[in-house]
């Protein structure tokens, strides 16, 4: 007799139930506190369908079906990244840092960084900041993020003191590893910016393995008053990788936050990005680039709510699907009652350039204020019959001219990046990407 297949959520309450003695012995105080209030929760709600709003793009609940491995244990996964590994971007000098799938890899040198400036485990120095860790996620009734919140062990932590400008951009490499079977990776960053300090943050991400993998990753990020943070997300995965990411940012008075989120290479990714502005006078530029092919499927969801006066925000999302990949965006601006003379611009464009891509967009502006600027558009399209003709009337292939006005469209997302060695780069890459070089980075031993 069969036994009845289990469904997604009550895998994890079963691995709960069973190895939460395990998850606490291996991980610290202040996450432990979170995990029985952030189970229940997802014992009651389970993973978000697609008649959530916010989820009506990406079958969530499917993604989790499969039977993962985790490393509630904390076995040590062979592998050095300094000799494995190498992102370099040219000309930019880094403060480089590993993770290993959801753990802070240990051999680093910190004297490059500001007195007073942390970059380390989450579970051993989230002792510094308690009262911040879950603060802004568990204010989100989402049930990926519930699960990451019971089943987390480790993450990163980057703390800048009040004052401190860390000149050097913090650049974290995160690398996906298992050498025999499908893993389950849980991580957790906190990222806190007092007053007047000033951080550049480059994420990659990166498999090093051919496994299917599935990525939860919860972020919250304190941006005090006066305070400037540049953050960056780069995918460079494989189509056999899953990305659940939720961005959760907190914005203090007179503070700027550039988020900017890119997807050269992958298979399903979901980026949830959800920021408030909490001070007047508070800044926000939130870009996104898509580059997908195949059967890739790309969705992001935003949500910036103005909650006091006098602040800005500024979106631009670009996508560029061929084959049969599919992308969404969802984006929503809330101005409530007293954010007076709020100012927000909100743009999606999109390229399908097969007859076979899919692309769904829903821009919108939910205002509860009567003296604000507000705009929001979207456009989906094909490129230009007449641009390409133009091209080739001078010489250049079909395919050069493609490739051409493909790298010109994604242009002004690239441009809007504010350090200029990563923009090169970036330029760089997308031109690989689009002539189908991007498997394997110069100088990386990985995934040959």
């Amino acid at each position: 007799m069969r036994s009845e297949k289990l469904s997604p959520e009550q895998q994890y309450i079963d691995l709960y139930e069973q190895e939460r003695a395990t998850l606490c012995d291996h991980s610290c105080g202040v996450m432990n506190r979170c995990r029985d209030a952030a189970f229940e929760q997802f014992r009651q709600q389970g993973f978000p369908t697609r008649k959530v709003e916010r989820y009506r793009y990406t079958n969530v609940g499917k993604l989790f079906e499969p039977d993962y491995g985790l490393n509630l244990r904390r076995l040590n996964i062979p592998v050095n990244p300094y000799e494995a590994f190498r992102c370099d971007v040219p000309n930019l000098s880094t403060a480089l840092y590993f993770m290993v799938n959801d753990s802070f890899y240990q051999e680093t040198d910190h004297r490059q960084l500001p007195e007073g400036v942390v970059v380390g485990s989450l579970a051993q120095h989230v002792h510094q900041a308690e009262g911040l860790y879950h603060r802004l996620a568990g204010e989100a009734a989402d049930g990926v993020t519930q699960l990451n919140t019971m089943l987390a062990q480790d993450g990163l932590f980057v703390y800048v003191p009040r004052g401190v400008k860390v000149e050097k951009t913090i650049q974290v490499i995160n690398i996906l590893k298992s050498p025999s079977a499908g893993l389950m990776a849980n991580r957790r960053v906190l990222i806190v910016l007092e007053e007047g300090a000033s951080l550049k943050m480059l994420f990659c991400d990166h498999a090093a393995d051919d496994v299917s993998f599935l990525t939860t990753e919860v972020m919250e990020v304190f941006v005090g008053q006066g305070a400037s943070l540049e953050l960056y997300s780069l995918e460079e995965t494989h189509y056999k990788n899953v990305r659940v990411s939720n961005v959760y940012i907190e914005q203090q008075r007179d503070s700027h936050v550039h988020h900017n989120v890119l997807t050269l290479h992958n298979g399903t990714t979901r980026n949830q990005l959800n920021l408030v502005m909490r001070g007047e006078g508070a800044e926000c530029t939130c870009n996104g680039c898509v580059i997908a092919d195949k059967q890739q499927h790309v969705d992001n969801n935003t949500l910036i709510t103005h909650a006091v006066p006098h602040c800005t925000s500024n979106e631009l999302y670009k996508y560029i699907l061929n084959n049969q990949a599919t992308g969404a965006f969802a984006g929503r601006v809330l101005v409530e009652p007293d954010a007076q003379q709020t100012a927000s611009e909100m743009r999606n464009q999109n390229l399908c350039v097969s007859n076979e891509a899919r692309m769904y967009t829903q821009p919108m502006l939910e205002i509860y204020a009567d003296d604000v600027k507000c705009s929001h558009g979207s456009t989906v399209g094909q490129l230009n019959d007449a641009a390409l003709f133009y091209m080739q009337q001078r010489g250049i292939s079909r395919q050069e001219a493609y490739l051409l006005l493909q790298e010109a469209f994604v242009k002004e997302v690239i441009d809007q990046i504010q350090l200029p060695q990563l923009r090169d780069r970036l330029h760089y890459l997308v031109d690989k990407r689009f002539r189908g070089e991007l498997n394997t980075c110069k100088g990386c031993k990985l995934c040959r």
